[in-house]
């Protein structure tokens, strides 16, 4: 949101940045929605959405790193948190595929379980602060 903002404000951009806007805070809202997902494949779902949403992110960063909207080192910086995104997604999504296969096994459940609701707290602390230090490395 606050790139977003930079982008309008500092680079009278209103085109590419609404688009990384829209893709960017779907991500967000996707891991919300797969927080209260009714099934297990429901769930699945909801990630892939949200995987497929950081992905388009990244489109939209190389987008603007090319028509120089973003610097080299602004683009690095943000896009690295948006990489670190993808791979915790991922992640959930393959932990998540695994689980479905083996939902015999309650005890491999139970523990991927715990370590989803922590991939879920790092993603959204990892979103929230991609805003943050975004804002401060471009205005630096």
């Amino acid at each position: 949101v606050k790139l977003y903002q930079f982008l309008c404000a500092e680079k009278k951009e209103f085109v590419l940045s609404k688009q990384l806007l829209r893709s960017g805070t779907s991500v967000g809202a996707m891991v919300r929605e797969a927080e209260h997902a009714e099934t297990k494949n429901d769930f699945k779902h909801k990630m892939g959405i949200a995987q497929k949403e950081i992905n388009e992110t990244i489109y939209w960063l190389e987008l603007l790193k090319e028509t120089d909207y973003l610097t080299q080192e602004q683009f690095e910086s943000i896009n690295a948190d948006a990489i670190e995104i993808i791979k915790l997604i991922t992640t959930i999504i393959k932990s998540t595929k695994a689980n479905i296969n083996h939902s015999s096994l309650t005890i491999k459940m139970r523990f991927t379980e715990e370590k989803l609701e922590r991939a879920y707290s790092m993603i959204n602390a990892k979103f929230l602060m991609v805003n943050e230090t975004a804002v401060k490395r471009i205005n630096n």
